[in-house]
């Protein structure tokens, strides 16, 4: 099998790429040169300065692109050397962080985890543009009602059917760490077919859920702090980050104390 080539003498590129490539479990050789480059290297990650130094057809600038994750997505789709798929399924693992994986033609592309639920849609659209496919499908666990919904109203405009699965039993082993057990998750949601969303959902708190939020609120700070109920509905509706909720009430707190 094909593998990827790494030549780059920028350190920093060179660091970001073999993160990337570990991460992703992808295999790679590190090139000494840009000569004659071994018969099993399919395609080489480099940097847009040292490009024209390679003679070789399936060459990728990974530092040209919005960050080294898209240029190794790009790097994976010219290794496998594929320009249509027949379906293309998205599976999202909703939560603080979710979880994204993407399913093509029954080969799992790629799993990953974002950073918040606002992030779902700038990677679902990165997908779409990189995996043009006969057929779409984004399918997204029926857990953590708001912030699903959250998600699937910023999905609705890119018009790609969705799809609710029951994710029950979709939970890995407690071996693993959470980033990957959310991503692994989100691999197997792709896989399953759920009742299908036809318009945008209800953004409704419970006081469950504030709750909740609360006590992530305290988590986060070790016990010393807990949000308010008004401005965990805010972060359950999306217009604050938790993170960024708590730093506002301390500073809120700390101005009163003043």
């Amino acid at each position: 099998m094909k593998t990827f080539g790494v030549y780059t003498k920028d350190f920093s590129l060179y660091y970001d790429l073999l993160k990337v490539l570990k991460k992703l479990r992808l295999p790679y050789v590190v090139l000494s040169s840009p000569n004659n480059i071994p018969k099993r290297i399919g395609v080489v990650l480099t940097s847009h300065r040292e490009l024209h130094d390679i003679k070789y057809q399936k060459t990728i600038a990974a530092d040209v692109y919005d960050s080294v994750d898209h240029a190794v997505d790009l790097a994976v789709q010219m290794l496998i050397g594929k320009e249509l798929y027949s379906k293309i399924l998205i599976g999202i693992d909703p939560g603080d962080r979710p979880g994204i994986a993407i399913v093509g033609d029954d080969i799992l592309l790629q799993k990953t985890q974002v950073e918040s639920p606002e992030h779902v849609v700038i990677m679902v659209k990165r997908f779409l543009r990189e995996y043009p496919a006969v057929e779409t499908y984004i399918r997204i666990g029926h857990g953590s009602i708001i912030t699903r919904n959250r998600i699937i109203n910023s999905l609705i405009p890119l018009e790609v059917p969705i799809e609710i699965v029951d994710e029950t039993r979709t939970t890995p082993s407690q071996q693993i760490r959470r980033s990957e057990k959310d991503s692994e998750a989100a691999a197997v949601i792709a896989l399953l077919s759920g009742g299908k969303v036809k318009r945008n959902l209800p953004l409704k708190t419970t006081k469950g859920a504030i709750r909740n939020v609360q006590k992530r609120s305290r988590e986060l700070t070790e016990g010393r702090f807990t949000i308010s109920e008004e401005t965990a509905v805010q972060v359950l509706n999306g217009k604050i980050s938790l993170k960024e909720a708590v730093e506002k009430e301390k500073n809120k707190t700390k101005n009163l104390q003043q």
